[in-house]
């Protein structure tokens, strides 16, 4: 059986404040493989206070992103319906990987992953996934994923490739 994560495709990763050309030309290609999705599917949902930019992270990235109930931390609204699938789930997450997926993963054999960044949410997720369940295959679809730089989307999926994960 297999999982689809979908991580952190929202509004201030898309287009506003850490959006990017590489992730609004990726959005076509989710749309398409979300379409077709058979499977069952996680959505995760970056999550953040007002006091971000005091936090480890916000002293890290100080960029204030992904505030809870702004528009910046809704979801994508290309892919909203998805969430809405009886199929569908959505998680919030206070950090760069979620510390709750691995308890949702433990009947699948296969974990997909896609969705934004490549080089900071999907590889956080993608090792802390493989790291709980070394034989569990960890795929991670490169058309659907972009990083914050092209350059770091490489980089993300040749550090995946080198830990397991397979790169489609």
């Amino acid at each position: 059986m297999r999982m689809t994560i979908v991580v952190d495709v929202q509004n201030d990763f898309v287009d506003g404040a850490l959006g990017s050309p590489q992730a609004q030309a990726m959005i076509p290609n989710l749309v398409e493989k979300l379409k077709n999705i058979k499977n069952e599917l996680i959505f995760t949902q970056d999550t953040h206070k007002d006091n971000y930019l005091e936090t480890a992270e916000g002293k890290f990235l100080p960029v204030p992103h992904c505030i809870k109930n702004t528009s910046g931390w809704l979801i994508a609204p290309e892919i909203q319906d998805f969430t809405q699938l009886k199929t569908a789930t959505v998680i919030e997450k206070a950090a760069f990987g979620s510390t709750r997926l691995p308890s949702l993963l433990k009947k699948y054999d296969e974990v997909e992953l896609c969705g934004l960044c490549t080089d900071i949410c999907v590889i956080s997720n993608a090792l802390l996934i493989k790291a709980f369940y070394p034989d569990k295959t960890i795929i991670i679809d490169s058309k659907c994923c972009a990083g914050s730089t092209d350059e770091a989307h490489k980089a993300a999926l040749l550090v995946m490739s080198k830990c397991g994960c397979v790169i489609n």
